[in-house]
């Protein structure tokens, strides 16, 4: 009676605990949820480390074609903070695809149609995208690590043979008979097999510990492929299509699975299944055998394991520019979907999607466009506005504006440029590399044409054969094929250029003995220089900018410089 009661006792404490891990595992998804619907049309709260823009690149590194924005451009638009701001990913999957759909503009309009369809949906359907973000928070990350430093890292172990497993097994049978026919041999044979898998187990599960991780990522993405297809949202059957193909081509890998992926009972104080479990694996590598075959399985049908990712994270991604529409929405920013025709890009109420309260733009440009002003005025934002307004357009098929019409463009930028260091580059080294790559591009034989953003041409070398280079430049960023945006302080250049470029400026306002700027995009070129006066603002001596006044105008007046 004693030990009844004291196995019931332990019986019931097992229960209660087993029913307290449930409940807590159903309050935590109940909070996800609620966390989801709470969630929608607010900015993101995510935290990005250092490690982790070292991982989200993956996809991207492992899917280079052409007519993708560069690592120049991408750095020149702050384009890891644009991404930062409307990443609303759970999975590792959408986050990478994510960051791929932002370097490469699509290749027609019917693809970026169908995408804003699906962002539609979500958008309109909020059960749908929860249940959809819920299998997706199931697939989860893979940590400090691309999906495809993961893949490559399989591949390490090259083709793994079972055939030594698979005969020491073997011998198994006969020991077991010889039971029957002399005990002490039959006993002795099976207990030297035990010892030689023993022996040898360890060794071999410690060198494909680090690879199992990939392989349940794997088994998770299959996982996440049969409950999205499951959902059967109408305006993904490509997608669901997709899905079921990799997932039915990929099934015969997890065979065996539940010998690989369960927790070593010795090791983490299991149930007394779990440790004889454990020595059934160690007895006959049963995990190994398994191991090996799911291996083998995913490198033949690696373009499948790509292909779910892809799908995968191209839904999670249109979930993600679901949400921050609405966020969008409920900030009152406005945004549109753009139309992609015609020659002239034209575009109104423009901002720029990092600045809170910003000055919107407007701009019709047939051709070029030579923007000055003073410093500080607003010219470099006013390009990088411009140029995210295209990339988003031909990507993520919004644009942050009242309305956006244009054609299609290859985007490059040569802006925001520095000294290298490492390669012992002088800063017009490398503005001149930068430059060269805008040139080449637009020699090539493309249907889309270049649409170029360049911010103060050839800063790195003297007045005079800066303006004489620069305008050579600049004129053949002009005719067919391309469409420039420049930045200058060069006056001159309006002058020499006014033909083929049409002039804008900035103006900023004195008052109070203070410098304001309005950001406001005029037509014509710049009147006012403020150099002198900020260093007069930033209380400069009085000697110095009475001097520099002096000498810039004597300048101007004669076309000398002279010491005043």
């Amino acid at each position: 009676m004693e030990y009844l009661i004291f196995w019931g006792a332990m019986g019931l404490i097992i229960l209660f605990l087993a029913g307290q891990g449930i409940m807590a595992d159903r309050r935590e998804r109940k909070r996800f949820e609620r966390k989801l619907y709470e969630s929608y049309g607010k900015r993101p709260d995510k935290e990005y480390k250092v490690e982790r823009f070292v991982r989200i690149p993956g996809y991207y590194e492992h899917h280079r074609r052409p007519g993708q924005i560069d690592d120049i451009t991408w750095d020149d638009l702050s384009m890891d903070q644009v991404f930062i701001r409307l990443n609303y990913t759970i999975s590792s999957s959408g986050e990478e695809v994510l960051y791929y759909m932002l370097r490469t503009p699509a290749q027609s309009r019917e693809e970026l149609q169908y995408f804003d369809n699906v962002v539609t949906y979500f958008m309109e359907h909020q059960e749908q995208r929860v249940a959809f973000q819920k299998i997706m928070r199931n697939l989860g990350g893979t940590g400090k690590f691309s999906l495809y430093d993961y893949l490559e890292y399989l591949h390490t172990l090259g083709n793994r043979s079972n055939a030594r497993d698979t005969f020491v097994n073997l011998l198994y049978i006969p020991a077991v008979l010889a039971l029957f026919v002399r005990l002490p041999l039959g006993l002795a044979a099976i207990v030297i097999l035990m010892v030689y898998n023993i022996a040898t187990y360890m060794g071999i599960k410690r060198e494909i510990e680090p690879y199992i991780t990939s392989l349940a990522y794997i088994a998770r993405l299959l996982g996440a492929a049969r409950d999205t297809a499951g959902l059967k949202l109408p305006v993904c059957e490509r997608e669901n299509r997709l899905l079921m193909q990799g997932k039915r081509a990929l099934d015969k890998s997890q065979r065996g699975s539940f010998w690989v992926f369960s927790k070593a009972g010795a090791a983490t104080g299991g149930s007394p299944l779990d440790v004889l479990l454990d020595y059934v694996r160690m007895a006959f590598h049963v995990d190994l055998i398994f191991f090996n075959r799911m291996l083998r399985e995913i490198g033949i049908h690696g373009e499948e394991v790509d292909q779910l990712i892809t799908t995968l994270g191209y839904m999670e991604s249109a979930v993600s520019i679901a949400m921050y529409r609405a966020s969008l929405d409920a900030e009152g920013y406005a945004w549109c979907r753009p139309k992609l025709q015609g020659e002239t890009l034209a575009a109104e109420q423009l901002y720029h999607p990092l600045i809170d309260h910003p000055v919107k733009n407007s701009i019709t440009a047939g051709r070029g466009v030579l923007l000055t002003g003073s410093n500080a005025s607003g010219k470099s934002t006013f390009l990088k506005t411009t140029a995210l307004g295209a990339l988003m357009a031909q990507t993520l098929y919004m644009v942050l504006a009242d309305s956006y019409s244009a054609p299609m463009y290859r985007i490059y930028s040569s802006m925001s440029l520095r000294d290298d260091l490492e390669s012992g580059e002088s800063y017009y080294i490398v503005e001149i590399k930068s430059l060269k790559r805008i040139l080449d591009a637009v020699k090539e034989e493309n249907p889309w044409p270049v649409l170029c953003f360049v911010d103060e041409v050839l800063r790195g070398t003297n007045t005079v054969e800066r303006i004489a280079a620069a305008t050579q430049i600049l004129i053949s960023l002009t005719g067919a094929g391309v469409l420039c945006f420049a930045a200058t302080h060069d006056i001159e250049l309006t002058e020499l250029l006014s033909g083929l470029y049409d002039n804008y400026h900035f103006e900023e306002e004195i008052r109070n003995g203070d410098i304001l700027f309005n950001y406001t995009l005029r037509e014509g070129r710049a009147s006012s220089r403020n150099a002198i006066r900020l260093l007069e603002i930033m209380g400069y001596d009085d000697s110095i900018i009475r001097r520099a006044q002096k000498q810039a105008e004597d300048f101007l007046g004669q076309g000398i410089w002279k010491l005043s």
